[in-house]
């Protein structure tokens, strides 16, 4: 345990993926990130800053990943809210997070693309631009 209070917990993982990997979990039960209260996750969140710059001031990684999967499809397997803070450094054994350049999805060949932001837009209650 690397840190405690009434609403959070950090700890290192079992298998970590790099050294200083640290996983954030809030202590009330939510199945994902989308399933909390925003007072719930910004108690988590709170905790996510606060671990995640004591972890850069003590290892001094040249990077560090904070990925929180929601779902089977984001390879989520365990279904309680959790945050993996992992320190990066090059050549590290946790590898590249996204696809090669060029094989992702790309926003500029979608037609749809500006309907799809206008939705998005329309869902958060604003205005598109």
């Amino acid at each position: 345990m690397v840190y405690e209070d009434a609403h959070t917990l950090a700890f290192f993982p079992l298998a970590p993926a790099t050294r200083g990997h640290t996983l954030v979990v809030p202590r009330a039960h939510s199945a994902d990130l989308w399933a909390m209260d925003e007072t719930a996750a910004q108690h988590l969140f709170r905790t996510v800053l606060l671990v995640g710059g004591a972890l850069r001031a003590v290892l001094r990684p040249d990077g560090m990943n904070v990925i929180s999967s929601a779902g089977a499809a984001a390879s989520q397997s365990v279904f309680h809210t959790h945050v993996h803070l992992v320190p990066r450094r090059p050549g590290d054994p946790m590898g590249p997070i996204w696809p090669p350049k060029g094989a992702g999805f790309r926003d500029e060949d979608d037609p749809a693309a500006d309907a799809l932001a206008a939705r998005v837009c329309a869902a958060i209650g604003r205005p598109g631009r």
